[in-house]
């Protein structure tokens, strides 16, 4: 076996890993699906969670079914139509694992989930308490005064 035969069978390789996952990805979701339903917990969310084992299956099998094209496009003598293809291809697998992504997580994935977002820091609290008591320093006592407003001067 040559070099070239060795890469392009890497490459189908990768493929059958990525086909792999999907099969078995969508058959947890199915069975897990199954099981719930068969318990006769909240349709809604099960419907949900199957939808979201599946999506993630393809996900990931997207990813190797690229990766698969990928090397089996750059262990052949690439040409531009060959590359070309493969260009076509990634595009739209790419685009499939990003709508995949969206409906799964609802947010894109360069977007910071809600959860993942850092809570705003006490320094931050405290520097922004302390402008406040700086600009209207009674605020708390007089009734009817909103804080951080500025007194009026007694210029006027």
């Amino acid at each position: 076996m040559d070099r070239v035969e060795l890469i392009e069978a890497i490459g189908r390789g990768m493929e059958s890993v990525g086909v792999a996952i999907i099969v078995l990805g969508a058959a947890i979701a199915t069975i897990r699906f199954l099981r719930r339903w068969r318990g006769g917990s909240q349709p809604e969310a099960n419907y949900r969670d199957y939808r979201r084992g599946i999506g993630k299956s393809i996900l990931l099998g997207l990813e190797f079914l690229v990766a698969g094209d990928i090397i089996r496009t750059v262990a052949v003598e690439p040409t531009f139509r060959t590359v070309g293809v493969l260009a076509i291809i990634v595009a739209i697998r790419t685009f499939l694992s990003l709508e995949l992504q969206l409906e799964i997580e609802g947010r894109w994935p360069w977007q910071q989930a809600a959860s993942d977002q850092p809570p705003a820091s006490d320094a931050t609290s405290l520097a922004a308490s302390s402008e406040a008591a700086a600009t209207w320093p009674d605020s708390a006592t007089q009734p009817g005064r909103v804080a951080g407003t500025q007194r009026p001067s007694s210029d006027t």
